[in-house]
């Protein structure tokens, strides 16, 4: 039998002994019976109110239950199956907050170190598999001890919340920083073309000469260059057209502030 039918056996012989103790206690209140057939029926009832309640102690041992909320993952075992001590059931992830690890150049921790501080710490965003950044922002909670020798990173933790349940263990993705940057001079992606790994873009000088400019990338945004040596602030590049123009060449052109030209930047894509 199991431990439901004890407990519903149980159960029914309580309200038995509560019946008989309450038919006891008014003939005992008439002189019918004596004391003494009151005091069994409250024995018999205070008896049966400790079997139930062993018996429902017994039935929580049945139950399993999570210390948090989770997703569950298959069963290891069937239903039906014997089962000993310590065995395997399934497992339980707890997604309410995923972390997010990440490794990051010397150069960027140095930046990150230089910038935030424990009341203003660094915000993150998430990429995912899917190109779509995921909509809550993460914060920047952890950074391990050493660079790993080999890569020269430092691997960063971030901890996102998850009230969608969205992510999941085990998932993949591309984590944003905001890094500020002082007196940058930053390009479109798509105004430079490269030869021999090497990267170009045509300067339009005072006269509509075009000229080939070899530049150096300091580090890449989305559509966009963060130049390191090749360009000052004053230059004028070709965005458009670069295909169809060689050193030397003299063009009319239409000049774009960055201010109109950023916002609807976006690098095609044959």
């Amino acid at each position: 039998m199991n431990c439901k039918c004890v407990c519903a056996n149980i159960n029914s012989a309580f309200a038995l002994f509560n019946l008989a103790l309450a038919k006891a206690k008014s003939l005992s209140d008439k002189n019918v019976v004596s004391p003494n057939e009151l005091a069994l029926a409250k024995a018999k009832l205070n008896k049966a109110k400790a079997e139930l309640s062993l018996a429902q102690t017994h039935l929580l041992f049945t139950e399993i239950r999570a210390p948090f909320d989770g997703i569950m993952d298959h069963f290891q075992v069937r239903l039906g199956s014997l089962v000993n001590e310590g065995d395997l059931l399934t497992t339980l992830s707890d997604n309410s907050e995923m972390w997010v690890y990440f490794n990051v150049p010397e150069a960027e921790y140095l930046n990150y170190k230089t910038n935030v501080t424990e009341e203003n710490m660094l915000k993150v965003n998430l990429l995912m598999a899917n190109n779509q950044v995921f909509k809550y922002s993460g914060v920047v909670k952890t950074i391990e001890a050493d660079f790993n020798n080999e890569t020269g990173n430092i691997a960063f933790r971030a901890t996102f919340p998850n009230p969608d349940k969205l992510l999941r263990h085990g998932e993949t993705g591309n984590v944003e920083m905001t890094i500020p940057l002082r007196n940058a001079i930053i390009i479109p992606q798509k105004a430079t073309y490269e030869i021999l790994e090497k990267k170009f873009v045509f300067v339009v000088d005072k006269n509509n000469i075009v000229h080939s400019r070899e530049i150096t990338i300091a580090s890449e945004m989305p559509d966009l260059y963060v130049i390191k040596d090749g360009l000052s602030e004053n230059d004028r590049i070709l965005l458009e057209g670069i295909r169809k123009v060689k050193e030397g060449d003299k063009i009319e052109y239409e000049y774009e502030s960055p201010k109109t030209v950023l916002p609807k930047l976006k690098v095609y894509v044959e």
